[in-house]
């Protein structure tokens, strides 16, 4: 068992100096296993669960986060049969990290690899409703229609999509914003408004985005924006999703004639 001081494992993650940490857990913001922490509480970083207003804090020592801009052509995944160049051919060997979610081989852009499972876990699954923003270049220039479409949601074979923010950046480019993160999702979307993809970028996941990095280029996160990652994934679970009301007045009884 390796025992560090609280207020200790806070300041090295980035929730500022020893005393503003300390203040945090005086205020009562701060929980280890459940329990509100006191003043001069030892945590076990290897076992112990840290929260701070609710939101997980990665303890363990050695945890890193890597932001790429993956270029097109590069897949997603440990190895690959066809002997194409992997994510993880991008980033250095050691520590071993693995990719937070899914590009597809022809989608550039901004992925997270990270060694911090709950993280990974959090950020990549659509409960939590984590923002992942793409540009869309696109076949054709989708009508008003096709837009207020997206923004609606899409009937596709797995179901109806959530409500997406669209916004036109060009007659036939688009900034789309999901949090589902379903297979192709943002390809099958388009394609069936009937303009497929010509070319699709991730340009942001949550809070994280960088205009600076180059395709293939990766650099750590900071800090503050793991912090600020962790919160947007820890945020309630989006369950409800924008009420059809025509469908719902079509469902609905008539009136009763008045007496």
């Amino acid at each position: 068992m390796s025992l560090e001081r609280l207020q200790k494992v806070l300041a090295r993650v980035g929730y500022g100096s020893r005393r503003a940490c300390e203040e945090l857990i005086a205020a009562g913001r701060v929980t280890v296993n459940g329990e509100v922490a006191a003043l001069g509480r030892q945590v076990d970083t290897a076992t112990d669960r840290v929260t701070v207003d609710g939101v997980p804090v990665g303890v363990l020592p050695g945890l890193v986060y890597y932001l790429l801009n993956k270029p097109a052509g590069v897949v997603t995944t440990a190895s690959d049969p066809q002997g194409r160049r992997t994510v993880l051919d991008l980033v250095p060997d050691e520590p071993r990290v693995f990719p937070v979610g899914r590009l597809d081989a022809a989608t550039e852009g901004l992925i997270l690899l990270t060694n911090d499972g709950d993280l990974a876990q959090r950020v990549s699954h659509p409960s939590h409703g984590v923002d992942k923003e793409y540009l869309a270049e696109v076949a054709g220039v989708p009508s008003p229609g096709d837009i207020r479409r997206l923004r609606d949601g899409i009937d596709l074979e797995d179901g109806r999509t959530a409500p997406a923010k669209v916004s036109a950046v060009a007659p036939n480019l688009l900034r789309i914003t999901i949090h589902e993160g379903r297979n192709h999702q943002v390809r099958r979307m388009l394609e069936a408004t009937g303009h497929p993809v010509v070319r699709l970028v991730r340009t942001r996941i949550g809070t994280v985005t960088d205009r600076t990095l180059r395709p293939g280029s990766w650099r750590e996160l900071g800090p503050s924006e793991v912090l600020e990652l962790s919160k947007a994934a820890s945020r309630r679970p989006r369950t409800t999703r924008r009420r059809d009301t025509r469908a719902a007045r079509a469902a609905s009884p008539p009136p009763r004639p008045s007496q």
